[in-house]
């Protein structure tokens, strides 16, 4: 992967390129004049290279403008630290920049790691869909065939809990968190549990229309284990992050090098930060630095509905995977069920795929994840006309990704 841009964007860029490294690129005028018939391919071949260095200009003005205003959003205080990826098959522009500890003044860098939150769905829909194409588990199976002790009855499938359209509650999930020194004794099962029993009942026939729920993908994420024989997270490990040669420090469930971490903020002032107390406990509350509130560092209950933690780079490699003719997450079968829209009972449209929501801006459709919890806050997103996957990860529980990007991804869909 290369930084800021990406040298197979077109064939007029390459072909820019490739004349950048033979310096002799036209013919000597004394040459053309002996053989006219040059002069029109001479010419030609001028205005090619010519409209080719200025789009690459173009390209590189507008990265830069990009990185001014991103750089105008940290010191005008609108997040401690900014990181954003473009990918296509290859890289073609990469931001980080800010504090990832605002205490200690530490800068971010490519592989600093923060939550993501419920753009973790996507990685759940992606071990599932591994399981569907290997024949272990198949989409209009009942849940309850994996795991007997949900409440919700044989209606509820797999295909519904993949497009949110199972009818499961959602109830609001932020005390479903600990805090990162209580993991080691920490009983996923008992809280799953725990959360089945106080929210037994179905809140409409499961396919009868969407309605997002955590609940959802957290048995998602237990059928994964079930099938496989391994936790959630270990099997993420060995079939997505270790196919991609991320490293435990650059993408996991728990935080491996704390150096490498980000803290999480919330602004001084913000909504979040004036009604923390009847948000969360005040055991995940931290001081005050420098106008933002520290969130303390912590794991989701539900690891398969938002507990990964990674960096832009890192998700983006995900991103660049799925692009790809051929990913090592998976194959085309599995692919076209990740990008494939759903319906309900009455065969009308949810903007949800198998894993996906379905998004349109300035008439170019996306698919998109976002996850947002205290202290950060990340979304995705996959144009698939244009082949391009945007990452964006901040520090700052109360931004708005979902504009951010919009202002941000405009620049690469021209």
């Amino acid at each position: 992967m290369h930084n800021d841009f990406s040298r197979n964007r077109s064939i007029i860029l390459s072909a820019v390129f490739v004349a950048d490294r033979v310096p002799n690129v036209y013919p000597p005028v004394s040459e053309i004049m002996k053989r006219p018939f040059l002069f029109p391919y001479t010419i030609i071949l001028f205005c090619l290279c010519q409209c080719g260095w200025n789009m690459k200009n173009q390209t590189l003005n507008e990265q830069a403008k990009i990185k001014e205003y991103l750089r105008a959003e940290i010191e005008n205080n609108k997040f401690p630290a900014i990181q954003y990826v473009v990918v296509s098959d290859s890289e073609i522009f990469q931001f980080n920049e800010g504090l990832s500890n605002v205490s200690e003044n530490t800068q971010i860098t490519n592989d600093t790691t923060m939550m993501i939150y419920s753009m973790t769905k996507a990685i759940t829909a992606i071990s599932i869909l591994q399981l569907v194409e290997q024949g272990k588990v198949f989409l209009d199976d009942s849940a309850i065939q994996y795991i007997p002790e949900i409440p919700y009855g044989k209606e509820v499938t797999i295909r519904r809990l993949l497009s949110q359209t199972s009818g499961i509650p959602n109830p609001i999930p932020l005390r479903w968190v600990h805090l990162r020194e209580e993991h080691t004794t920490f009983d996923e099962q008992s809280s799953l549990q725990s959360v089945l029993s106080a929210y037994p009942e179905l809140e409409f026939k499961p396919g009868q229309k969407y309605r997002y729920s955590n609940i959802s993908y957290w048995l998602l994420g237990r059928i994964v284990a079930k099938v496989s024989g391994l936790s959630f997270e270990n099997y993420v490990r060995k079939n997505v992050f270790q196919r991609l040669n991320l490293k435990e420090h650059e993408a996991n469930f728990i935080i491996r090098d704390s150096s490498k971490h980000a803290k999480g903020y919330l602004p001084k002032w913000s909504i979040l930060d004036i009604l923390k107390s009847f948000l969360i406990d005040k055991k995940f509350i931290g001081p005050y630095e420098n106008g933002w509130l520290l969130i303390n560092d912590h794991y989701m209950n539900g690891p398969s509905f938002g507990g990964m933690i990674g960096s832009a780079y890192a998700f983006g490699l995900i991103l660049q995977d799925l692009l790809k003719d051929h990913s090592k997450l998976l194959g085309a079968n599995g692919k076209k069920l990740l990008f494939e829209p759903q319906q309900n009972l009455a065969n009308k449209p949810v903007e949800m795929t198998l894993g996906l929501h379905i998004g349109s801006r300035n008439k170019k459709e996306y698919y998109f994840k976002e996850g947002g919890g205290a202290g950060f806050h990340s979304e995705m997103r996959i144009y698939p006309k244009e082949k391009i996957g945007t990452v964006l990860i901040v520090n700052n529980g109360a931004a708005n990704a979902d504009s951010l990007m919009n202002t941000l991804d405009n620049v690469f869909l021209k």
